[in-house]
């Protein structure tokens, strides 16, 4: 049995090619135009936050931006906000000074400044809301996400197989790998676009629902396969679902054969996806805070080595943020 959000799969379809900016390619943009960096007045705020958290003690979930004076930063953050809502669909602010910020105040300050993005919802069922980002040494599986691991994870949006998929993700990167980890960025309009032109049976089966893998981020007893179509078109916005891993983890689950038509359908988006024509490459560094539109541009994390120093090894810190249904896991 299957969680169904087949309802997702309207008569809507998007039938023509998107030539405007929401469909970039590589040669459209330039990744470092994306990076934001503090200038004189944010970084004084950001230093005058510190103390003000220390004047003022409260639980890190309980701080929000309208309890602090950070004029310039919210500056900033507006136009981290436009970037992620038009062209390209990500934005990075650099950056943080760790080294001269405990990590706890960092991460609170990550946390106030997202809510200038959108309100935080929870990451999982069981209401965390700040998501640690780290190799555990286990492997992907149905309980251990591949956010855990060090895998290369495909082309994707954060909770695709969840009812309520944030609207936003945001990642302050407290210490990136040794080797590897490259953030990648496509914009799903480009990948329907290639979709519609050189596959357009492979499209017309995805705007069908497909069986996805959930993750083990539901109640007890629950399903464990959500039932939802991987694009979905408003009449105005494009919305995709996108983990062609997860959807073949969620036949597997399920018990159920993967049909032709389906596997076909899921070998057209990895061979889109794969073309390096349509994507863009940026890392991550450390202090950096990564947000991008979760909607819309599909997100891939490269294979990385960590250091053998437990203090050095990648972690990074992840929130959600959308503003419509309620703040927890199932909206």
């Amino acid at each position: 049995m299957a969680m169904d959000l087949s309802h997702e799969a309207t008569n809507a379809r998007l039938d023509r090619v998107i030539g405007d900016a929401r469909a970039w390619t590589r040669r459209d943009i330039e990744p470092k135009d994306s990076v934001l960096v503090l200038g004189p007045d944010a970084r004084a705020e950001v230093a005058g936050l510190t103390g003000a958290l220390l004047r003022d003690p409260l639980p890190r979930l309980l701080r929000a931006p309208d309890q602090v004076e950070i004029p310039a930063l919210r500056r900033v953050m507006g136009r981290i906000k436009d970037g992620l809502d038009h062209m390209p669909g990500f934005a990075v602010l650099d950056r943080l000074p760790l080294d001269d910020l405990d990590r706890e105040t960092a991460i609170t300050m990550f946390w106030i400044l997202g809510q200038l993005i959108a309100r935080p919802v929870a990451h999982r069922w069981d209401g965390t809301m700040l998501y640690d980002v780290r190799d555990t040494g286990q492997s992907y599986s149905y309980s251990i996400h591949s956010s855990h691991t060090n895998e290369k994870i495909v082309f994707h949006i954060d909770n695709a197989f969840g009812v309520a998929p944030p609207d936003y993700v945001g990642l302050l990167c407290l210490r990136p790998a040794k080797v590897g980890g490259v953030s990648r960025f496509c914009s799903l309009y480009t990948v329907h676009n290639r979709l519609l032109e050189g596959y357009p049976e492979a499209l017309e089966r995805l705007y069908r629902p497909v069986l996805w893998d959930r993750q083990a981020e539901h109640s007890d007893n629950a399903p464990r396969v959500l039932l939802a179509p991987m694009f979905r078109w408003d009449g105005a916005r494009l919305s995709g679902r996108a983990n062609v891993s997860l959807v073949h983890k969620g036949y597997e689950v399920a018990g159920t054969d993967l049909d032709r038509e389906t596997a076909d359908a899921l070998a057209a988006v990895a061979e889109v996806t794969a073309d390096p024509d349509i994507w863009a490459e940026l890392a991550i560094e450390r202090g950096q805070l990564q947000y991008l539109n979760n909607r819309e541009i599909a997100h891939y994390r490269g294979h990385f080595t960590d250091d053998e120093d437990t203090d050095l090894k990648r972690h990074l810190v992840r929130t959600w943020h959308r503003d419509w249904g309620r703040p927890s896991y199932d909206g």
